[in-house]
């Protein structure tokens, strides 16, 4: 009995939050990172998290608005039954886990992205789901080793292989070059990728490589004059 009212606690949790999160659900959580503030953070002028890459596992509601809740509250307690019950199902297992990831409950939804990986070992979307969730729960060796196989899948996929490189700027001890050298091989595939650029000259400035740095400000200036980062890494680069 304690079981069930767990269960059903969860769920409504999960409902009353999905239904607040997917209104935004679509905006990349990427932002900038200015300051030694926070687990892993260092003082960087910016740096780009991977964006949201795992489906929601949800759709649109109809009828009125009393209902959306409820109707919401149903389908997340059938998805998490269903990914129990089917445990071969893969849809059921990305629905499920997609749906933790969205609350940020990384444990549980990392549990159900395996699940689906044991189901399909070579599907780009989960492989590239683990290595989001593993990386945000700061283990970034791993996620990177998620990254490389959906790489070998999609080479040409430039914000994998950035968020690839971002496990190399942020672990302990930092990997700066190897960092600087895999965002390098991004841009090989996509010149005018704005989170790579932005995050390599994060990196070359920490290298305190000013000369290459300017350069690729220049090249993401002309992408994007409007770059939050801009600002920083101009007076950045002004006292070096």
């Amino acid at each position: 009995m304690n079981k069930d009212n767990i269960l059903f606690g969860i769920i409504g949790l999960l409902a009353g939050v999905i239904i607040g999160y997917l209104v935004t659900s679509s905006i990349n959580r990427s932002v900038p990172i200015a300051a030694p503030a926070g687990p892993g953070v260092t003082a960087n002028p910016s740096v780009e998290l991977p964006p949201d890459h795992p489906p929601t596992g949800a759709s649109g509601t109809t009828g009125g608005g009393g209902a959306a809740g409820g109707g919401m509250q149903g389908e997340v307690a059938a998805a998490i039954e269903r990914a129990k019950n089917e445990p071969n199902d893969f849809a059921a297992q990305m629905k499920a886990a997609g749906l933790y990831y969205q609350i940020k409950r990384y444990e549980a939804a990392l549990e159900f992205y395996e699940r689906a990986q044991k189901i399909k070992p070579n599907d780009f979307d989960t492989l590239t789901s683990l290595g989001n969730v593993t990386f945000d729960l700061n283990r970034y060796p791993e996620a990177a080793r998620w990254y490389e196989q959906a790489l070998k899948l999609r080479p040409n996929d430039a914000n994998v292989r950035t968020d690839l490189g971002l496990t190399y700027f942020l672990r302990e001890p930092r990997d700066l070059d190897r960092a600087i050298s895999t965002y390098r091989a991004s841009l090989g595939y996509d010149p005018r990728h704005e989170k790579t650029l932005q995050n390599l000259i994060t990196a070359l400035l920490e290298k305190g490589d000013a000369a290459a740095a300017r350069g690729f400000l220049a090249r993401l200036e002309q992408v994007n004059p409007n770059n939050e980062a801009l600002a920083q890494f101009r007076a950045r680069l002004g006292s070096q």
